[in-house]
């Protein structure tokens, strides 16, 4: 069986580089967007060189460029978009709707599987400013690409293992505690927490999955699902070392907000979302979504 060409949006960034891989190792005939604004960026060239060197098809296109980003999406069958969309790296989510109006006319797109990969945007009508803003535009692309009756699949990944496992959840840091560690609330919150090649490879699984059309694929391996305290503990178990552990109320949580500015805004108000309201875990998936370890109980 023939299979799917694919073209990877922001290939060269943290998830994109990793959906490259997991395209390639499923056989997949894979494309990715060469935007000539790389311009010096000499680490993005050397990622872009050595993906052709496994396989990888280069292709020029730009959000500058209608009609480049047109021609681009005519070669393949499904496209993925992994541009950044948080604040303390770069955040360009918006751009995607010139990447919708690209599909729609170019026509021949089986699937178009947008740069979400987080908390699942439909969930967050009440979320805190000034963060509300990351879940207010995915679902301005969700409108735009339904709108224009493009299939998709939407990828909520929750929380990346490489920014929430090692530093046991804390803020401002990538670096596990040494001796202290601030428990949110109670700590008992559930959380998920995704290793980043498995968001890839989940990913890569659906998107000739006709289980998966034009639904939400949650990732929720009842394995990956823990609190923060159970979180702690396993760190704990591992070094053979306790940690003070210092609660801190939402009250407390959410007064750091004041005088902050915007980038710790946003991180803030979703680290309140996902710790003291359990945003990833407080409601049931509806038939309009999937489970990815339901649907694809291989990957381990």
């Amino acid at each position: 069986m023939a299979k799917t060409r694919v073209l990877i949006v922001g290939g060269t960034g943290y998830i994109g580089k990793r959906l490259v891989k997991a395209s390639l190792a499923e056989g997949h005939r894979t494309f990715i967007l060469r935007r000539p604004e790389i311009g010096l960026d000499i680490d993005k060239l050397q990622v872009l060189m050595e993906f052709k060197r496994q396989g990888a098809e280069l292709v020029e296109g730009s959000f500058s460029d209608h009609r480049s980003l047109v021609e681009a999406v005519k070669k393949v069958d499904v496209v993925i978009c992994a541009i950044s969309g948080v604040h303390f790296r770069s955040h360009n989510l918006l751009l995607q709707l010139k990447l919708v109006d690209a599909i729609k006319e170019a026509g021949n797109v089986k699937r178009f599987l947008p740069s979400e990969f987080g908390v699942d945007p439909a969930q967050m009508e009440h979320a805190l400013a000034p963060g509300r803003v990351t879940f207010d535009e995915k679902m301005t692309v969700r409108k735009a690409i339904e709108e224009a009756k493009i299939p998709h699949t939407y990828i909520s990944a929750n929380c990346f293992a490489g920014y929430f496992v090692g530093n046991l959840s804390q803020m401002e840091t990538l670096l596990p505690p040494k001796h202290k560690v601030s428990i949110y609330g109670d700590g008992n919150v559930k959380v998920v927490f995704m290793d980043e090649e498995d968001v890839a490879t989940y990913t890569i699984k659906s998107i000739d999955d006709p289980r998966t059309l034009n639904k939400t694929l949650y990732l929720r391996p009842p394995e990956n699902i823990l609190s923060q305290s159970e979180l702690v503990g396993k760190w704990e178990n591992l070094t053979g070392k306790s940690v003070d552990k210092t609660c801190i109320s939402k009250e407390e949580f959410l007064a750091n907000m004041e005088g902050a500015d915007f980038v710790m805004q946003v991180g803030l108000g979703h680290f309140y979302h996902i710790f003291f309201e359990g945003c990833l875990t407080n409601f049931e998936i509806g038939e309009d979504g999937e489970e990815a370890s339901r649907l694809y109980p291989e990957v381990e």
